[in-house]
């Protein structure tokens, strides 16, 4: 046991040793991962803050089914239970004519013209049903059940469902922009990650030829293979420990220089106040999550790429 402590010392010696030695080679390194770092945790605080932001959205969002006035009140109640039983939908609500008209005076207010000419007529407004989604992704299939045969009949023929036109493109719209950014953040830690890998290969490649005759002897005199490999991976390590850090550093200035140069409380559908409450409140946890991601890639980064120019290069 005290001489595996002993080894395992010399390895983390070394490896701190080998990264000082290496410090110009592991700058570039250093900056790929961090990148990637910084748009895993951007992205991760992006996508719950996105979640929050749907959530609220969705909350606010409803498909209105505008009711004939020939509807029987059986009818009414079977269409509500069928669409209760959808998977995509929340809530059902019934707004009756009585309901619809004093909404409408409510929301015009300031308009006697508009309360006047309402007021003339014997109440025109249909009845609806207010139909809540769980997804508003997937709003369209509410729409393809409410459009059989059977449900369009029992519909205001003019009205039909509050679905369409200008509002289905905006609600569509919102849907689409929310894939799209988690999806590009997906493509872009992707493709950084594979930067950074090159790039601590190419790091640890060149160390490894610059102790090429050192790494010879230590064979001969039977040094195992992960006493060889072990500061290599120390080295990479390091370069993750910081990168993580760097990371978190640079997320903590983006909302400090939104928030106060920039007065910016959001970024499209991305609520900067939320995404910097959230930060703050669960900064150790990420912070931690970062340095875990930081090793773990310069681990298996580092290991990769011993295993192939370790035995490349000792093979004689």
């Amino acid at each position: 046991m005290k001489k595996f402590s002993i080894s395992f010392y010399r390895v983390l010696k070394s490896g701190g040793i080998n990264f000082l030695r290496n410090l110009s080679l592991a700058l570039p390194a250093i900056a790929v991962m961090a990148v990637t770092l910084f748009i895993s945790l951007f992205l991760f605080i992006a996508n719950t803050t996105l979640n929050n932001t749907i959530n609220q959205i969705s909350n606010k969002i409803n498909v209105s089914i505008y009711l004939s006035d020939n509807i029987t009140p059986k009818q009414l109640s079977n269409f509500e239970n069928k669409l209760r039983q959808l998977s995509n939908v929340k809530s059902v609500q019934y707004v009756s004519k009585d309901e619809a008209l004093a909404i409408y005076k409510a929301e015009n207010s300031n308009n006697q013209s508009l309360l006047t000419a309402i007021d003339e007529t014997n109440n025109p407004l249909p009845a609806s049903l207010a139909v809540a989604p769980v997804d508003i992704n997937k709003i369209q299939d509410i729409k393809n059940f409410i459009n059989q045969k059977e449900f369009v009949k029992l519909q205001d023929s003019q009205l039909g469902t509050s679905y369409s036109g200008d509002r289905k493109q905006a609600i569509d719209r919102i849907a689409v922009a929310t894939k799209v950014l988690r999806e590009a953040g997906l493509v872009g830690i992707g493709i950084f990650a594979f930067v950074s890998a090159l790039i601590i290969f190419n790091t640890l490649r060149m160390a490894i030829m610059n102790r090429k005759d050192e790494i010879t002897i230590m064979r001969l005199l039977g040094a195992r293979t992960w006493f060889i490999r072990g500061p290599f991976i120390v080295e990479s390590v390091i370069y993750g420990i910081i990168s993580a850090l760097i990371s978190v550093v640079g997320i903590k200035l983006i909302f400090v220089i939104s928030a106060n140069s920039l007065q910016a409380s959001s970024l499209g559908l991305l609520d900067i106040g939320y995404s910097s409450s959230y930060f703050n409140n669960h900064f150790w946890v990420l912070l931690c999550l970062q340095l875990l991601l930081g090793i773990l890639l310069g681990s298996i980064f580092a290991y990769i790429a011993t295993r192939r120019f370790l035995k490349l290069k000792t093979s004689k």
